[in-house]
């Protein structure tokens, strides 16, 4: 048996979850950052503070980022979809 629809599956698994979740994690790092600095500058060690921001703009890019994560979820599940139905031929 060949591997290399499984290398190539795996592949494609990892960057569609790459680029579907990326955008919101990337996101959710810069803003943990900002205020990570914020809250050592000023020694304000308040919980709320890191996570209604944080809540905030991740709700948002996730928002404003869903067209593309659908396409990109979609195209992965199409892949799969088409390598089911070569597999059982």
């Amino acid at each position: 048996m060949d591997y290399q629809p499984f290398v190539l599956i795996g592949r494609e698994t990892l960057t569609s979850v790459l680029f579907a979740i990326g955008p919101a994690l990337f996101a959710a790092l810069v803003i943990g950052l900002i205020i990570g600095v914020f809250q050592a500058a000023t020694s304000i060690n308040e919980a709320t503070l890191t996570f209604v921001p944080k809540l905030v703009i991740v709700i948002g890019v996730l928002a404003l980022s869903a067209p593309f994560m659908i396409a990109t979820i979609s195209g992965f599940f199409s892949l799969i979809f088409n390598e089911i139905g070569r597999v059982g031929r």
